[in-house]
């Protein structure tokens, strides 16, 4: 059998990168993969609390449509909850225009009905008015009503001990 012999430097086609340092300059060529540029997607992501419910939404360029909790907001049951949450888009000129041209996916939990419906409206303002950066748009939402925009920090007193609620007390009986 015949020995191995080495390979030459001209021979070599690729080099791995311990002999590329070795390697005189003019010899190897690095071949250096880099990653695709992340896309430029302008999406905006927002949150809104109202008790212990929280909705946050993600606002990007589109056609106009609104899903919450995967399902498109044309599925909801009650015609009040659907014109709740619609209103941030329904306000002004403005406000409209902004809405036909983003997409706009909010999920939210916790908290019952009117709180998540509070919430997922005031997810849905803040994100318009981030995504536009109109400042006539947040002047709008804030004189028709300020909670589209700024979250109610009020929440629920905890129950202490000897007593039924947060305040309330067990009625003495003196006799």
């Amino acid at each position: 059998m015949a020995e191995p012999q080495p390979m030459k430097a001209e021979e070599k086609k690729e080099a791995t990168p311990t002999q590329a340092a070795v390697a005189a300059p003019g010899e190897v060529k690095k071949v250096v993969k880099r990653k695709a540029a992340p896309k430029k997607d302008k999406t905006i992501r927002v949150r809104a609390k109202r008790k212990t419910s929280v909705a946050r939404a993600s606002v990007r360029p589109g056609n106009g449509d609104i899903r919450i909790n995967g399902k498109d907001i044309n599925a909801l049951e009650f015609d009040i909850v659907r014109d709740m949450i619609m209103e941030p888009l329904t306000i002004s000129d403005a406000a409209k225009d902004v809405a036909k041209k983003v997409s706009i996916k909010v999920n939210v939990y916790g908290g019952g009905t009117s709180s998540q419906m509070q919430s997922i409206r005031g997810a849905i303002a803040k994100g318009l008015v981030t995504f536009s950066g109109s400042e006539i748009l947040k002047k709008e939402y804030l004189a028709y009503d300020r909670a589209l925009l700024i979250d109610d920090p009020r929440r629920v007193e905890p129950k202490k001990f000897m007593g039924p609620k947060a305040r309330a007390r067990f009625q003495t009986s003196y006799r």
